[in-house]
């Protein structure tokens, strides 16, 4: 047997972008066996198998030995001064009893060096050919047309570089790696790096393959901060140079390309870091506008002549009743863990309340050894017992004016529905909020199920703050500490955002609808802190570029930021920047009929409907499903299906009629504000307010905390299809999804191609890559594609 050989293949080319995906593609060949009785023909597929990493594996076929596999894909990526190194190793096994074929197809990034293409194996010297964009394309038709599977159209438009044919032995594993280098491209202090991979949901590989992705960035500026609008990449920065980035396992397996930016510091090193990522959309502004996204970062460290805007935190604990026992004395630790983590010079106060209302001072104090060791017996004193007068807490905690050049904050805690005094929901938001004339930032906490969760989500976000839940099996303590360290170092607060008009005066008209994370009034921006980064979205209504203006209290000290949103920039590869701002602009209307059902009006409310029908149309728009909304995406098959069974299955809804039947659960969404039910509903709006990656869509917390995905919903960009007896639909043709479509596109015809070329230019290619037929809108036309099953 002829020995491991170890094989490298070094080319040095411009060429064109980074993806994987998996397809088998078969050669028949003959097999004579001989016996002493008989002589017997057997058919064998043989040929070689292609691998394509990154898109779905095809089932073997039956009476076909199983095909080389893709078990596993390992990923790294040094980028060092815009310059990215990404190194491949993709893990092949073959599962028959006899050697078989592979070959490796990778599409690849513009400008593209392959460093070298090695694996271990046996046979001739293997080989590598990049494939400019024109020729990379027939060969994706060509495996298309031949495994009738559509998969890799979503790649088209892609070079490649394709491998030479090598033997994986029978019932081995072999390692094939591939390295290759690419200038990364640069807009302004902002650098771009993508790892394409397949949008279909559930697809990579079959769902088999393990992906691991880890990242070093190194540059010899200072780098702001690193940002993913794609899936959810642990970052820890190592200097101010150096970040290293790894991918966690659940998000591994999410689909769609690996996206990540990072921010370069501005020179001077004292400023705002900032940029914008555009996508251009006819339907706003009147045919010339779109959506955009702010990235904004703070410098590595703190500019030389400026120190951190000083913290005055008011801790509000809960002594009810309820509170006695292991609770109270995580709430007792969390307030020593507040106090121990404030800087020498900053303030504190303790405020507990149950039916009566007490205070560790008349006054916030500043904090030195005598203070902390007088709060450490305050807070050891405190017992449980008695009612919840969560109304007078929270006004007391707002009454007294704050430190002088300090950002005030509240940390409210609760763990019960208010029992004695003012117990409306209402009147309570409204008194907290006349009463916050110095506009604190209350952070609510709450602990259990037995709390009114609307209220303490409305409390947070109207004062540029957040809510936590803090669930029966959760330690308070570690919560509240978790948030608090979040809090150090205030760096830009209060800070606003404005587009500005020909004339540099604010202007209403040319930016609008922004999404801020925080919800409340006005698209208010939360503060940033220490590490923090700041991610706006919101609709752009021109086509000229626009002038924009950040202001706040910059490290203590007022100032302003000006950039510009150039719409010309503006590209259909950035359809997560639409989908981000749907999915915040959805958590905002679904928490203003919560809010509104706080006096039981809702139902009635005349706005409801109007609230309603724009919850329906951003969701069947952009394919963002909720647990209001999910009916959407239910299948009129499966529910004839399981009915014949005999098996439960949710009604299907029209299109047509969403709007009333989510109407009909206005009611629920309104009456649902304690309990788990009420808190699950809290917990998912505000994931999907905070939520900066397009990755966490379409799955929430159901009624009993239990998570639930949504099926039968695919993105591709700023479009969305749903699934309806294997069909998949547009969802702008929702409303006639039964209507007798304008054309007819068999696949593998030259109508097929031509329509193909034109997806690929609206960069929509991707949604004839599902499998089964698919239903789009194309040139303002019905069209039904017709692909194999």
């Amino acid at each position: 047997m002829e020995a491991i050989k170890h094989r490298t293949l070094a080319i040095v080319a411009a060429a064109g972008f980074a993806v994987s995906l998996g397809s088998a593609v078969s050669a028949q060949t003959t097999t004579t066996v001989t016996s002493t009785t008989t002589q017997t023909t057997v058919t064998t597929t043989t040929g070689p198998t292609v691998i394509v990493p990154q898109v779905r594996r095809r089932p073997p076929r039956p009476n076909v030995p199983a095909p080389v596999s893709l078990s596993a894909v390992g990923a790294e990526v040094a980028i060092d001064d815009q310059v990215a190194v990404t190194s491949f190793e993709f893990t092949l096994t073959n599962p028959s009893n006899r050697p078989q074929e592979a070959e490796l197809v990778v599409p690849v990034p513009d400008g593209v060096a392959i460093r070298s293409f090695q694996y271990d194996g046996t046979g001739s010297e293997p080989t590598a050919k990049l494939l400019p964009r024109d020729e990379a394309r027939r060969i994706y038709e060509s495996i298309v047309n031949r495994e009738r599977d559509p998969a890799l159209l979503e790649f088209a438009g892609y070079n490649l570089i394709k491998s030479s044919v090598f033997p994986v032995p029978a019932g081995a594993t072999q390692k094939v790696r591939l390295v290759y280098e690419q200038v990364l491209p640069r807009d302004g202090d902002r650098v771009d790096f993508v790892l394409p991979r397949s949008e279909g949901a559930g697809s990579i590989s079959g769902g088999d393959a393990v992906w691991t992705v880890g990242m070093t960035i190194k540059s010899s500026r200072p780098i702001s901060t690193v940002y993913s609008p794609s899936h959810e990449f642990a970052t820890e920065r190592v200097s101010p140079t150096q970040y290293k980035v790894n991918l966690p396992e659940a998000a591994s397996r999410a689909a769609g390309a690996y996206r990540l930016s990072y921010l370069l510091e501005k020179s001077a090193g004292d400023g705002l870091s900032t940029t914008i990522i555009a996508y251009p959309d006819p339907s706003v502004g009147d045919g010339h506008g779109g959506y955009f996204l702010l990235l904004a970062g703070l410098p590595s460290d703190r500019p030389a002549d400026r120190t951190a805007t000083r913290r005055e935190v008011v801790m509000v604990l809960d002594r009810s009743g309820s509170m006695r026992g292991e609770k109270l004395e995580q709430a007792r630790n969390a307030a020593l863990q507040v106090v121990a983590g404030l800087e020498n010079g900053e303030s504190f106060n303790i405020i507990d309340y149950s039916d009566s209302i007490r205070s560790f001072a008349d006054k916030p104090v500043v904090k030195d050894a005598r203070t902390v060791e007088q709060a450490r017996e305050y807070l050891l004193a405190i017992e449980a017992g008695g009612g919840t007068n969560l109304h007078d807490a929270a006004i007391e905690s707002l009454r007294v004016t704050p430190t002088p050049e300090a950002l005030p904050m509240v940390l409210f805690m609760t763990d019960g529905l208010p029992t004695v005094g003012v117990r409306s929901e209402v009147q309570i938001r409204e008194d907290v909020a006349r009463a916050n004339t110095f506009d604190r930032r209350i952070f609510t906490f709450g602990v259990g199920f037995d709390v009114n969760a609307p209220l303490l989500s409305a409390l947070a976000r109207g004062s540029r703050a957040a809510s936590t839940f803090v669930l029966p099996q959760e330690d308070v303590e570690v919560k509240v500490s978790q948030v608090f360290r979040r809090l150090s170092g205030p760096a830009f607060a209060a800070p606003r955002l404005v587009a500005l008009d020909g004339d540099g005066k604010p202007s209403t008209r040319l930016v609008r609808d922004l999404q801020a994370g925080i919800g409340g009034a006005g698209g208010e921006l939360p503060d940033l802190f220490e590490g923090d980064q700041l991610v706006v979205l919101g609709e752009y209504t021109g086509d000229a570029p626009t002038r924009m203006r950040l202001d706040g209290r910059f490290f203590g000290k007022d100032r302003s930021f000006e950039f510009t949103l150039d719409p010309g920039a503006a590209s259909t590869r950035n359809g997560h920047v639409p989908r981000l701002w749907a999915s915040r602009k959805i958590a905002a209307l679904l928490d203003e009929i919560r809010q509104s059902g706080a006096n039981g009006s809702t139902a009635t409310d005349p706005r409801t409907k109007e609230l309603v029908d724009e919850v329906v149309r951003l969701s069947t728009r952009f394919g963002i499903l909720t647990e209001y909304t999910s009916f959407l995406a239910t299948d009129p098959a499966e529910v004839a299906d399981r009915r014949e069974r005999g098996l439960a299955m949710p009604e299907f809804v029209p299109a047509r009629a969403a709007s009333d039947r989510l109407s009909s659960e206005v009611k629920k969404i309104s009456s649902d504000r304690a309990g788990a039910s009420g808190v699950a509903q809290a917990k998912n709006n505000d994931e999907q307010f905070r939520q900066t990656s397009a990755q966490a869509m379409n799955c929430y917390l159901d009624a009993d905390m239990n998570m639930v995905r949504i099926a039968g919903v695919q993105q591709v960009g700023g479009e969305a299809c749903l699934n309806r007896g294997g069909r998949w639909v547009d969802t702008r043709l929702l409303a006639s999804e039964q209507e007798k479509p304008d054309r007819v596109v068999e696949f593998g015809t030259p109508e097929y191609t031509q329509c193909v070329a034109q997806l690929v230019q609206e960069n929509r290619q991707g949604m004839l890559a599902f499998g089964g037929d698919v239903y789009l809108m194309l040139n303002n036309q019905r069209v039904l594609f017709k692909n194999p099953e």
